[in-house]
């Protein structure tokens, strides 16, 4: 009864907050209203079960409108159905008990009567069988400790205890199967985590690389501009002073190339003008060919000797 009224109480507060978020605005003030004559029954009924749960103590106070009411109602109607289940289950269980303690009586008087025995006149063993018996007989739930109760209450726990070993065996082997893919994706995990450890290791390696070259980058930059300004002044020294093209780093640079290109003709010529010179003396004609090579020779010589002149200076 305490533990009753002690959710009542609770059930009675959360009600009373409800009614104060759902209800006006304004501070609720707990106290009773005068009720219109539709809710007088209602309201009587409300105060009678009220009165009836909390006994000897006060009733709270509550706001008395038509959702405070009907809600209290719809709990009284709920309280007292619920009080006349649990006392008709009381005055169940009281009807089979008188019916088991007459049985035990009766029960006791065949034994007395026809077999002259008692409880007190048992001896010890047979008082602990008959204990066990009755112990046995309130675990399984059976009504009495025939065999016709026994035997199917002992089925129906073999049953019980063979659906546990099935369930046991089923849950063992998805037991395994979860324990087989715990594994398999605690492998998976350390593999992702090793994976990820290296890919932030080389990703701070690329960024120190990637800093290092903008770095770099910036300082070629830099330089580049630096040349750059260097070569447009020197430009402009050269154009100011009227320098000529042919004096230029390229222009030089193609007159070394001829130069190189007439050392390379000269040298068949001249391996040529040596064999003319091992031919049998023949005045006439030696004289002639030896006059043609001096001529070419020396226009080769005096073209060379203009170029490297000219690339010296």
């Amino acid at each position: 009864m305490r533990d009753f009224k002690f959710r009542w109480n609770a059930a009675f507060l959360a009600a009373s907050r409800w009614l104060a978020r759902t209800g006006s605005r304004d501070e609720v003030r707990l106290v009773r209203r005068a009720a219109p004559a539709a809710m007088t029954d209602k309201l009587k009924k409300v105060n009678e079960w009220l009165v009836s749960v909390f006994g000897d103590q006060a009733v709270p106070q509550y706001e008395v409108n038509t959702c405070t009411v009907d809600l209290l109602h719809q709990l009284a109607v709920s309280s007292e159905a619920r009080c006349r289940e649990t006392r008709l289950l009381i005055d169940d269980l009281k009807h089979k008990a008188a019916e088991y303690q007459a049985d035990a009586v009766h029960l006791e008087d065949v034994l007395l009567q026809g077999v002259g025995l008692s409880c007190a006149s048992l001896p010890k063993p047979a008082a602990d069988y008959v204990s066990a018996l009755v112990d046995t007989a309130m675990v399984l739930g059976v009504r009495d400790t025939s065999l016709s109760s026994f035997i199917p209450a002992m089925n129906n726990l073999t049953n019980e205890f063979f659906e546990a070993e099935k369930l046991d065996r089923r849950l063992d082997r998805e037991l395994k199967v979860l324990r087989k893919r715990l594994g398999a994706t605690l492998i998976l995990r350390n593999n992702l985590q090793e994976d990820i450890n290296n890919t932030v290791k080389s990703q701070g390696v690329k960024s120190a690389k990637a800093e290092e070259r903008l770095l770099n980058m910036d300082f070629v930059q830099t330089k580049s501009r630096e040349l750059y300004n260097r070569r447009k002044k020197a430009e402009d020294q050269l154009l100011s002073r009227n320098m000529e093209k042919s004096l230029s780093h390229q222009a030089i640079v193609e007159l070394s190339e001829e130069v190189a290109t007439l050392k390379q003709e000269i040298i068949p010529m001249t391996k040529k003008l040596q064999s003319y010179l091992d031919l049998s003396p023949s005045p006439s004609l030696a004289q002639v060919k030896i006059e043609e090579a001096k001529r070419e020779l020396a226009a080769i010589d005096s073209k060379l000797s203009i170029n490297v002149d000219f690339t010296q200076k």
